[in-house]
């Protein structure tokens, strides 16, 4: 059963965000992979270009799983951390669990996926328009698959489920910031992952079956001038221009495997063309350490050997496909970078 759940588990991680993405066309953007996109000159940076490095290298990534441990990524990384957590303060979150009936403590120990990439806009900062991203139309549009619904503060899981508590702000309820979309997305697994599921689902009896859809909840929302900290973000980015806009999409409720999620995108004027736009955007996702662990139940069963968690995480599965959620997440945030990029270009 626990590696049944550790497949599920590893499923629903791929629906971290709820922004999927369409297949990038041949004239359109393309990825470059770079040590550090914050390190490369502004010089170097090239129409149509999307400059991208993720930790999966680094010195503090598990050689494994080429994930971060939380803790890691805290103590060397600490403006990463302050920004794309799920709030500035957070830390593993301290949960309950039942040993034998009994209700016991248990830190929830955090792997974490973090992405930079950096891309030119070309227009200038002050007219590129960041609140289309926050309408449902253009979210349906972006992908039909992804089913999208409004919710309001009280149907927000961390604000009312005690057992989500500890994914609560301590600043405000999620989906009450002004002029922000709050939604729960449903989106069905594609390619073979549903047959993966379905053959788990016959090895288990009298079990809870695993879901062939995904659900999840975000916030997405452009921050108001009086909210941007210029002086963090500027050295976040490592540019010397004042912050034109940000728009914040946080996960803050997800079924099993991660307890958040953090897309930053930050846009300044390029200090040398103040017709240009310099985009950085930032993606972190934090993973359940308990579901890379996962490996010796899936590997001793055939049928599921290639859906060992971390494999699926990490689009290294015959089972990944596609270039959206089911693809896993490095082809995943690849794709919906290169979305965001087309559109803050239109």
């Amino acid at each position: 059963m626990k590696a049944l759940c550790s497949l599920r588990w590893s499923l629903i991680a791929l629906a971290a965000f709820s922004l999927s993405v369409a297949p990038a066309q041949a004239d359109g953007f393309r990825v470059e992979e770079v040590p550090s996109v914050t390190a490369v000159p502004l010089t170097q940076l090239k129409p149509k270009a999307i400059f991208f490095s993720d930790h999966t290298g680094g010195k503090i990534a598990d050689s494994e799983t080429g994930l971060m441990r939380f803790e890691d990524w805290a103590r060397e990384l600490p403006q990463e951390k302050r920004f794309l957590s799920l709030f500035p303060n957070y830390s593993e979150p301290t949960i309950k669990v039942s040993v034998h009936g009994i209700e016991k403590p248990y830190t929830e120990k955090l792997h974490m996926y973090v992405v930079k990439t950096r891309f030119l806009v070309g227009k200038p900062a002050d007219v590129v328009d960041l609140n289309r991203f926050t309408s449902l139309d253009m979210l349906e549009k972006i992908d039909p698959s992804i089913k999208h619904r409004r919710i309001t503060a009280e149907q927000a899981r961390p604000n009312t489920d005690p057992q989500s508590a500890h994914n609560r702000n301590p600043d405000r309820r999620w989906c009450e910031a002004p002029q922000s979309l709050c939604i729960e997305s449903r989106y069905p697994l594609e390619g073979r992952l549903p047959v993966g599921i379905r053959l788990a689902n016959k090895l288990e009896e009298g079990g809870k079956k695993i879901s062939e859809f995904m659900e999840f909840q975000t916030e997405i929302r452009v921050l108001p001038q009086q909210e941007i900290d210029q002086a963090g973000l500027a050295k976040l980015t490592n540019v010397d221009a004042p912050v034109a806009g940000v728009l914040e999409q946080t996960l803050f409720d997800v079924n099993q495997v991660m307890q958040f999620g953090k897309l930053l995108a930050v846009l300044q004027p390029h200090p040398a063309d103040r017709t240009k736009t310099v985009a950085t955007v930032f993606m972190a996702l934090g993973i359940e350490t308990d579901v890379l662990q996962q490996k010796k139940e899936f590997a001793n069963v055939p049928v599921l050997r290639n859906l060992i968690p971390v494999q699926v995480l990490m689009g290294k599965s015959s089972f990944n496909t596609g270039n959206s959620i089911s693809a896993g997440l490095p082809g995943y945030v690849r794709n919906r970078i290169r979305a965001i990029a087309e559109m803050l270009e239109k």
